[in-house]
């Protein structure tokens, strides 16, 4: 798989990941899209750690959502 692909494939999941964030919590996708964007997780699919990628769109929703509350308290 080439490196032009792979940013393919991390662009697509992070646009499903924010969509899931949305339906999930009730947000409008312009706050969803802040809340996983300003997340370490999202720094993580980037930079590729752990596999991520690996994980369902759900989870990893629900993993953004967490540290968005936990930096909101």
């Amino acid at each position: 798989m080439t490196e032009e692909s792979k940013q393919v494939m991390r662009s697509a999941q992070c646009a499903r990941i924010i969509v899931c964030i949305s339906e999930m919590f009730d947000v409008p996708l312009n706050k969803a899209t802040d809340i996983f964007y300003s997340s370490e997780t999202a720094n993580m699919i980037e930079e590729g750690i752990a596999d991520l990628h690996c994980r369902s769109d759900r989870y990893l929703a629900g993993e953004v959502w967490r540290e968005y509350k936990e930096r909101s308290m």
